[in-house]
C-alpha cells in the first residue's frame, strides 16, 4: 500500500451541483463541530442488525440501533451535529479485547504517523493482523537490497504478542526495476531468499507484499508475458512463505497477503487486478488488501470510497453477492481508509489532498462547518472557504460511513482492510 494512492477521478452528482450554486453551505457556519473518534465506531458499532444498516443507504435520516453503548447516545445517524460530534470524538471503547466482526481484520501502522503504535497495543485482540509499513525491497546494481529493519521495532512486537495474538506481517513494498526483477531467475529467487530470510530472523509471522501498483506505473502489466511473470513472481513468494514453519509456531506456516487495487472499469484493462488473477493466486495469498479508496482526487474532487464503487469493484472479482466462493470471499479484504480529503473546488484551480484526523478537527474548530450527508456515496461532506475566500469541500470518515462499509463487507462475506491507524484522530486513545 503506497503513502498515497492513484487516484480514481469521478466527481459526485451532489458535489456537482454544491459546486455550481449552492453557495450557502459554505456561507453559513453556525455551529462548532468535531470529530468523532472513528475507533468508537470500529470497536462499538459493529454488532449491528446488517440488512437494517444497509438499508441506510437510502434513507436520509436514520438513527441506528446498536449496542447499549452508545444507543442511548444515538450518535450513529446521517444528521450528526456538532455537539454530539463535540461530546464524543475523543471516546474510546472500555472494552478492548472482544471482538465482534467475524471475518479477518488487518490494519496497517506507518512510522509517520507513530500513534497508530499505541492503537495497536490498547486494541490487539481486535485485529487479526497488523502490517507496520517498514520495508522496500530495491535494486541495487546489479543486485537488490531490502531496506527498512532499522524502522523494526522489537520490543513493541513482544508487548504486542504479550497482550493477543494478531499476527505481524511488514509491509514490504517493490521498489526494484520490474523489468530486471521479473526477467531474471536469480533476481527472483534473490528477492524472495531476503523477505523470508527477515521473517526467520526478526520473527515476523509473514509480509504483505506492495507491487502491483509499482508495475502498472513502469507499464510492464500490459505486456502479456511479463504480466504472467509478475504473477508467477507472487505465486512463488506465497508458495515459499507457506512452505517456512512460522518462527513462533512451528506448526503454523508464514502467511502472506497481497495488496491489490481495484479495477479502473468495468472494462478490465491488462494492468487492472481481475477475477482470474484472483484465482491464480488464491492458493498462495492469504488475503487481498483491496485498496477500495482514493477514489476521488483534487482534480476531480468527490467522496473518497462511494458505495457503488465498492460494490462494482465486489462485483467484478467476486460475482455475485448471492452466488459466491465464500472462502475466497473471506480472503478478500475490504480497503476502508481512517483518513479523509480537503479538495479545493472554486473555478478551476482544483488543489487539496488528504487530511488526518488533527487536520479536521482543526478545520472543524475554525470554521464551524454544517456537515451533510451524500447518500449516493455513503459519506459525510461539508464546505467551507479559507482565508482567501476559496471554496473547499471536505471529506472524512464518520460512524455512520465507516458502518455502513463494515457491514456492506458483512454482508459479502469478506475481511476488511484499515489504512491506517495512526491517522484517525489527534486526542486522547485510552480506553
Amino acid at each position: 500500500m503506497a503513502r498515497r494512492r492513484e487516484k480514481r477521478s469521478s466527481t459526485p452528482e451532489s458535489l456537482k451541483r454544491r459546486k455550481d450554486g449552492d453557495e450557502s453551505l459554505s456561507q453559513e457556519p453556525d455551529s462548532d463541530r468535531r470529530l468523532i473518534t472513528i475507533f468508537v465506531i470500529f470497536f462499538i458499532v459493529i454488532p449491528v442488525i446488517s440488512m437494517v444498516v444497509y438499508k441506510v443507504k437510502f434513507v436520509d435520516q436514520v438513527v441506528i440501533e446498536t449496542d447499549s453503548s452508545i444507543r442511548n447516545k444515538g450518535i450513529v445517524k446521517t444528521d450528526i451535529n456538532f455537539k454530539e460530534i463535540i461530546t464524543e470524538h475523543s471516546k474510546t471503547l472500555e472494552n478492548s479485547s472482544i471482538r465482534h466482526f467475524d471475518y479477518p481484520v488487518l490494519a496497517y501502522i506507518t512510522p509517520w504517523n507513530s500513534k497508530g503504535y499505541d492503537i495497536a497495543k490498547i486494541y490487539n485482540s481486535k485485529f487479526t493482523h497488523l502490517s507496520p509499513v517498514w520495508y522496500d525491497l530495491k535494486s541495487q546494481g546489479n543486485g537488490l537490497v531490502l531496506e527498512g529493519r532499522h524502522n523494526a521495532d522489537k520490543g513493541w512486537i513482544q508487548e504486542l504478542r504479550s497482550k493477543g495474538n494478531a499476527l505481524i506481517l511488514p509491509r514490504v513494498v517493490l521498489e526494484a526495476i520490474p523489468g530486471e526483477l521479473l526477467r531474471k531467475k536469480k533476481l527472483r529467487e534473490k528477492a524472495i531468499n531476503l523477505i523470508v530470510t527477515e521473517c526467520k530472523e526478526m520473527e515476523y509471522d509473514g509480509i504483505v507484499l506492495e507491487s502491483w501498483s509499482r508495475w502498472a506505473g513502469y507499464g510492464v502489466l500490459h505486456d502479456p508475458d511479463m504480466r504472467k511473470m509478475a504473477l508467477q513472481f507472487v505465486k512463488q513468494l506465497g508458495e515459499t512463505l507457506h512452505s517456512t514453519s512460522s518462527p513462533r509456531n512451528n506448526q503454523q506456516h508464514m502467511q502472506f497477503m497481497y495488496v491489490v487495487g481495484p479495477p479502473h472499469s468495468e472494462n478490465l484493462q491488462m494492468y487492472d487486478f481481475g477475477p482470474e488473477d484472483l484465482q491464480f493466486l488464491k492458493d498462495s495469498v492469504d488475503g487481498f488488501s483491496l485498496m477500495t479508496y482514493d477514489f476521488s482526487n483534487p482534480q476531480n474532487p468527490g467522496p473518497n470510497s462511494p458505495l457503488k464503487w465498492i460494490d462494482l469493484t465486489l462485483k467484478l472479482l467476486l460475482g455475485s453477492s448471492n452466488n459466491i466462493d465464500s472462502n475466497l470471499a473471506r480472503k478478500v479484504l475490504l480497503g476502508i481508509n481512517f483518513y479523509g480529503n480537503d479538495f479545493v473546488i472554486s473555478g478551476d484551480s482544483g488543489g487539496g489532498g488528504a487530511i488526518t484526523g488533527r487536520d479536521y478537527l482543526a478545520l472543524l474548530e475554525k470554521h464551524k462547518p454544517t456537515l451533510h450527508w451524500d447518500k449516493e456515496s455513503g459519506e459525510h461532506l461539508f464546505m467551507y472557504r479559507d482565508d482567501k475566500n476559496i471554496k473547499h469541500a471536505v471529506f472524512y470518515p464518520t460512524l455512520m460511513s465507516i458502518l455502513l462499509r463494515l457491514e456492506n463487507a458483512r454482508l459479502w462475506g469478506i475481511g476488511i482492510s484499515i489504512w491506517e491507524i495512526g491517522q484517525v484522530f489527534g486526542l486522547s486513545t485510552s480506553p
